[in-house]
């Protein structure tokens, strides 16, 4: 990838060389998405200056850009008249997206300052939930009579000025305003000009009805590589169109919540958020975690006894609970992943189980032989062996089952999968882990 001199990496060095005419020369060149990393890598107290030398037609795409977390920080920081400015002049999706953080101090503004049609517009893609189709539709579609043939739509096209970006198709629509049919362009300007239009729509169109999950329009759009899709309403009728742009967010957004999820943590969060406010944020995970670590730490209590008699069990409990962590981590994954995608459902799931249990089994022998050998002629004792091996098959077991369940269960009382599981996956690997070591030793050694 090029990138232009001055890098935009340089920009915190620029800043603090106070090389101004360099800043607005690298922002006049760059793209809205590199000034808008830019912008992420600055403190919040540098990012008010390096606004002021956006150019003011980047501005409102600049933003769009921005991390959810340091959007509203800068939101925060600008001049109300300046904010207004560039949240106009975007296109109604985009700023349906950004009201949600915006300061409410403001919002009534930002509404009172674009056109009433795009007010009215506004009110329409406001109403539908955020992770919806209808939250991520655009209201620009191009629409024709089904009627008409390819010249008449051709020579309507040549009267626009310009066309919506990633504009691939033209939806064909009914006296109501129903969707009959969507027009690929290269049919349009391939087929012969007096053929009716509808005789070249597609035969098996990918709809959206205006509720569907955003995550099912994302797999649709990878599924079937789509730029653009239509949003109907229950009655067929037309409401808007999805495009890839917006899907590759989504897409991303998803990917950064996964990741971050996992360490119970938000991806919205700027880096340079306040100390206070970053402790605040993550301080509700450390103390559900240091909860899952009291329990686990309850379960050795009660085998103290057994502990003092024979200190090679403090050595090796901690082997087993974490071999059936990772073991059940890895079929967590899979599950939440697959009930993400919609490749996990209720008619499969007993079959998901069946198999994650097997392999569960099959790991557990495998180590459990290398652990008892491990042990056996570490101690000398070949009685110790088989506990651990013993101890190990049943928690990796109970790990994959656990890995099937939890996600699950989350599920259903509304709980993330992504974010909760870790934590519930580990507090009960570590108990069953921690309990099988010291009780099957309580027994057969003591």
């Amino acid at each position: 990838m090029q990138h232009i001199t001055p890098p935009i990496e340089n920009i915190v060095e620029l800043l603090d060389q106070d090389n101004r005419s360099a800043v607005a020369e690298l922002f006049a060149q760059a793209h809205p998405a590199d000034i808008a990393d830019a912008l992420e890598r600055l403190t919040p107290v540098k990012r008010p200056l390096a606004w002021t030398f956006i150019p003011g037609n980047e501005r409102g795409e600049v933003l769009c850009e921005l991390n959810e977390g340091v959007f509203k920080d800068l939101a925060h920081e600008l001049d109300n008249s300046e904010l207004i400015d560039a949240i106009k002049v975007l296109d109604i999706d985009e700023i349906a997206d950004l009201i949600p953080d915006l300061p409410e101090s403001i919002l009534a503004d930002v509404l009172f300052a674009v056109d009433t049609e795009t007010r009215a517009s506004l009110g329409e893609v406001l109403s539908y939930p955020e992770d919806s189709a209808g939250g991520l539709m655009n209201l620009d579609a191009i629409t024709v009579r089904d009627n008409l043939s390819l010249d008449v739509i051709l020579r309507y096209l040549r009267l626009k000025t310009e066309l919506p970006e990633h504009t691939d198709t033209i939806y064909l629509v009914n006296r109501d305003n129903q969707l009959t049919g969507i027009l690929p362009l290269e049919k349009l300007i391939t087929g012969s000009g007096d053929d009716p239009a509808i005789t070249h729509a597609l035969d098996s169109p990918v709809l959206f009805q205006s509720l569907d999950q955003e995550d099912d329009v994302a797999k649709a759009f990878a599924d079937y590589d789509l730029v653009s899709a239509p949003v109907i309403d229950d009655n067929k009728k037309l409401l808007g169109r999805i495009t890839v742009d917006d899907v590759v967010d989504v897409i991303r957004e998803q990917a950064e919540h996964d990741f971050m999820a996992a360490a119970g943590l938000r991806e919205e969060e700027d880096i340079f958020a306040p100390v206070g406010k970053t402790t605040r944020n993550r301080t509700i995970w450390l103390a559900v975690n240091l909860v899952t670590a009291l329990l686990g730490s309850w379960v050795i209590g009660q085998f103290e006894g057994s502990i003092q008699k024979l200190v090679a069990l403090a050595v090796l409990m901690p082997i087993v609970a974490s071999m059936g962590g990772n073991a059940g981590t890895q079929t967590l994954t899979v599950v939440i992943r697959g009930m993400s995608t919609g490749t996990i459902s209720r008619g499969n799931m007993f079959n998901v189980l069946k198999k994650e249990a097997m392999v569960g089994i099959l790991n557990g022998a495998i180590w459990a032989i290398v652990i008892a050998v491990i042990a056996a002629a570490w101690y000398q004792d070949p009685f110790l062996g088989g506990v651990i091996a013993a101890a190990m098959i049943a928690n990796l077991f109970m790990g994959a089952i656990a890995g099937v369940f939890i996600p699950i269960f989350l599920e259903k009382v509304g709980v993330d999968p992504a974010l909760a599981g870790g934590v519930a996956l580990t507090t009960v690997t570590d108990v069953v882990g921690y309990f099988s070591v010291l009780g099957l030793a309580t027994l057969i050694l003591l």
